[in-house]
């Protein structure tokens, strides 16, 4: 009996190791980011999303750009359901990108399920002229 336990165990942990590219279901997902420089330090960022919005009690309400401590450098609310429009991007201009900063996060919320543990990562020194696109895999 001991034995039966302690391999259904090992299997469950293997199981959850294996799969953390799994999304839960409900979460938003951000499917890419488009940057465009504008000054040396701002940059208009294009966000493209995918969630099954029910409504106004369920609907991704957020998406933010962050630094690698968490610091907000940008917050975009979403004011509405996009129950009929999926996947859907939304932009914010003037995002200001501390000198140094060289790696940014995208994170989307949405009212039921809170903030994504998916964060898409953006490594700003490929930026190519004043462009950058970035997809999740």
């Amino acid at each position: 009996m001991i034995k039966f336990n302690k391999i259904k165990f090992l299997m469950s942990v293997f199981f959850a190791l294996a799969t953390p590219h799994i999304a839960i279901a409900g979460d938003v997902k951000i499917l890419a980011v488009d940057l465009y420089k504008s000054t040396n330090s701002s940059w208009l960022v294009k966000v493209t999303l995918e969630h099954s919005d029910t409504g106004w009690d369920h609907y991704a309400d957020t998406w933010q750009v962050v630094d690698a401590e968490g610091n907000v450098l940008g917050n975009r609310v979403l004011q509405h359901p996009h129950v009929q429009e999926q996947p859907f991007t939304r932009d914010l201009a003037g995002v200001k990108v501390p000198d140094g900063v060289s790696t940014i996060y995208i994170k989307a919320h949405d009212k039921v399920h809170g903030w994504t543990t998916n964060k898409l990562k953006v490594d700003l020194n490929k930026v190519i002229g004043k462009h950058l696109r970035v997809e999740a895999n």
